[in-house]
This record gives C-alpha cells, structure tokens and sequence, in this order.
C-alpha cells in the first residue's frame, strides 16, 4: 500500500526513534493500532559495506505492512543504492532522514546537516528518485537553526522530485529536543506547500493528536516519545478520529508488557532483550507512583527473570490510576530526528 493512501484510514504515524523501533517494537505497536511504521535509522555506508548489523535493522514481517525503511547518508549514489537494496527486500516505500541531530552523523554531511545544502538535498532526492521504483518519503526539521528555517524550499523541491510526503519535526537541528516544537511553523508550512505533510513533535496524548491533526491542516500526524509513556496512545486517537469513544480494553500493563516481551525474545539475544526490557519497563512506568523506585530497582535487576518479576509486580498493581503528566521528564526526551 502506497503510504500516503494508507493515512487516509489512520493518519497517526509511528516516528522512527534509533534504538527503539526495532523489528520486535514494530510488530508491537501494530498491533495497537498505529498506521504506517518505518525502520530505525540505517546507514546507506553500512548498506554498502555489508554490514551485518545494518542489515539487520531493515528486517520487517508482514504484520508491518505498509513498512517503510529509512536510510541516512551524504553521498548520493550510496544513498539510491541503499535504497535499491532496501527496495530489493521488499519494503513498501524509502524514507530518507534530513532531520537527525546526532553529531556523529550531521558532521559527515548527513541527517539534518542536509537542510543547509539545500541544492545537495536536491541532488540526493532526484538520484535517489531515479533507482527505485517505490515511493519515496523523507523527514525533516524546520531547518538548521532559528535563522534558517528552510522548511517550505525544502517541501517545494521534494513536491518537484516526486516525493510522496515530507514529515516535519517541529524543532531546528540547534534544538536538539530542547523547548517546543513550533506546531504554527509546521501549519505555515502545510499552508504554503502542495506536498502532504505529516506534523511531528511533543504528542503525548491521544487528544493532543487529533487537535494537532486538526488546527495544522497535516495529512498525518508522528507520534513518538508519546507512545513510550502511552503504548495505548494510537488506539486512542484512531478511536477519537472515527468519532468513536476510546476502546473498551483492558488497559492490562502486565499482558501488554509480558506480549512486548515475547517480540523482542523473538528477534534478540539475551544481552539485548535485558536492555530493551529495562527500558520499556522503564517507560511504561511513567506518571505513575512508585515509578523512581522501581526504575531504580530495574537498573540494578541482575537478570531478564528479575527484570520481569519486577515489573509483573508494578503493572499489577497499577489498577485503574490515571498516568500524571511527566512531558518535562529529561529521560523522555530522546532519541529522534
């Protein structure tokens, strides 16, 4: 299915986060009712290399459908034939990522280091355009910095190009996650633009995105911090879009954790799966009481068992309590472009 055809049923769109929407966390959150997934970041040098690790990362199962797997890079040509590869594996579209802050990767030239160059951003889209065949996608910042926020140039050339949509973090690089993102900036962009525009920054709540989705004119809206905190968030807010009250679920966290659980057993070894579990727990347990406590405990847990003992204990005893409001917690704030 063609990504944009598929926001037209539900336009809340998982965000790629590095470290975080893996295989397993993909096949997760479809499962709640989020819309179109895309990869964690992968590299168009580790494509070429072979890299083992980097391969890696562009596993998908069709449950993930329509699947998107985004590359980063400088170099054009590493780039389409990354993306030939990625094509090649069987994915619904190429996104492309002109919107990392990470030093690592913008002092090589690429994430959002593109957005200063934007005849080199030009170049990357239309060679990259060329070698595949699929739809092809790419997600942005509002530009460098407060004094270049080029994110209308940069729609207008990707709407030139072919590009099926352009989604917009509502931050400059030199935010890093810092501040607000500016939601009256992505509106002016959708505003000035013809391209489809998928608005992405601080959604934390079910509410909050359908109100983004409506006073910005987006075409889909990214959520991504908001469902670490809130697995049930895109659920949520399908519901409200349709019109309809929330699901009657059982917001069971022992289920819901114990069925994560069994995805990242799936697709990681021991070491990885302690990690990931560590920190979806971890996430999960926001704005409820005694969450310090038990990250505290998590971090010091000896083993996977411990770790899941821990938290079967806290989920269970959460009932039906409210989560409070953390958007200001720093261990939140990570990880995205």
């Amino acid at each position: 299915m063609n990504p944009v055809t598929a926001l037209k049923t539900n336009p809340f769109v998982l965000a790629p986060m590095a470290g975080i929407t893996d295989h397993a966390f993909r096949t997760f959150m479809k499962k709640l009712d989020t819309s179109v997934v895309v990869t964690e970041l992968v590299s168009a040098n580790g494509i070429e290399y072979k890299s083992e690790r980097t391969m890696k990362l562009m596993s998908f199962d069709e449950s993930q459908r329509p699947i998107g797997i985004q590359l980063f890079g400088e170099e054009p040509e590493v780039i389409a034939r990354a993306a030939q590869v990625a094509e090649a594996e069987g994915c619904d579209f190429v996104d492309l990522n002109f919107g990392c802050p990470v030093p690592k990767v913008v002092k090589k030239g690429a994430g959002s280091a593109m957005l200063k160059d934007p005849v080199a951003l030009q170049k990357v889209l239309a060679t990259v355009k060329g070698a595949i065949k699929i739809p092809l996608t790419i997600k942005i910042r509002t530009g460098w910095d407060a004094n270049a926020r080029n994110a209308i140039e940069v729609c207008n050339i990707a709407y030139n190009e072919g590009i099926e949509w352009v989604a917009i973090h509502g931050r400059t690089r030199a935010q890093g996650y810092s501040g607000l993102a500016d939601w009256d900036f992505i509106a002016d962009v959708k505003a000035k633009t013809k391209i489809p525009i998928l608005g992405n920054g601080d959604i934390l709540t079910a509410r909050q995105a359908n109100l983004r989705l409506q006073q910005s004119g987006c075409d889909g809206i990214m959520i991504g911090r908001g469902c670490l905190k809130n697995p049930f968030i895109f659920m949520d807010a399908l519901s409200l879009w349709r019109g309809e009250s929330p699901k009657e679920i059982q917001r069971d966290y022992v289920s819901l954790f114990n069925g994560l659980k069994s995805e990242i057993v799936a697709h990681c070894d021991e070491h990885i799966t302690g990690i990931q579990l560590r920190k979806f727990a971890a996430w999960f347990s926001t704005g409820y009481a005694g969450a310090a406590q038990f990250r505290k405990n998590l971090f010091q847990s000896k083993s996977n068992e411990e770790i899941m003992a821990l938290a079967n204990e806290f989920f269970a005893g959460l009932g039906n309590v409210d989560q409070e409001d953390t958007s200001s917690e720093e261990f939140l704030m990570g990880g995205h472009g």
